[in-house]
């Protein structure tokens, strides 16, 4: 099993950056992938984006490209979202998610990823 717990959303100005974590406890993740989905009122979750926990490789969604960047902190088993110049289409509930086992691609949907977070909501005022 893997525990995920996400945390830094908050309520910011459009053009303003936030920080996501995802703290990772429980199954070692070596041959997993990590990513971040949200989920804006009434729309699908959809995948943001996701980082291959041994390699290093990542990938975004083409609406965050450039902007937001997702890391991971190996010592303290911690995947971060760095969110830059944020817009108000940006307002959702952010998710971490995690694999069960390895992918040569980063999956861009919410298939193959077993377990998440509880979310953390981010909200961009204009």
């Amino acid at each position: 099993q893997v525990q995920l717990v996400e945390s830094g959303g908050g309520l910011v100005q459009a053009g303003a950056s936030l920080r996501l974590s995802c703290a990772t406890s429980g199954r070692t993740l070596s041959s997993h992938t990590l990513a971040w989905f949200r989920q804006a009122p009434g729309k699908e979750r959809e995948f943001v984006g996701g980082i291959s926990w041994s390699g290093g490789a990542s990938s975004y969604a083409d609406s965050v490209k450039g902007r937001f960047t997702i890391g991971k902190e190996n010592v303290r088993n911690t995947v971060y979202l760095q969110m830059n110049s944020l817009k108000p289409e940006d307002t959702a509930v952010y998710y971490c998610a995690a694999t069960s086992e390895y992918f040569a691609t980063i999956p861009m949907t919410r298939r193959g990823y077993v377990y998440w977070g509880q979310g953390t909501q981010v909200t961009v005022s204009s």
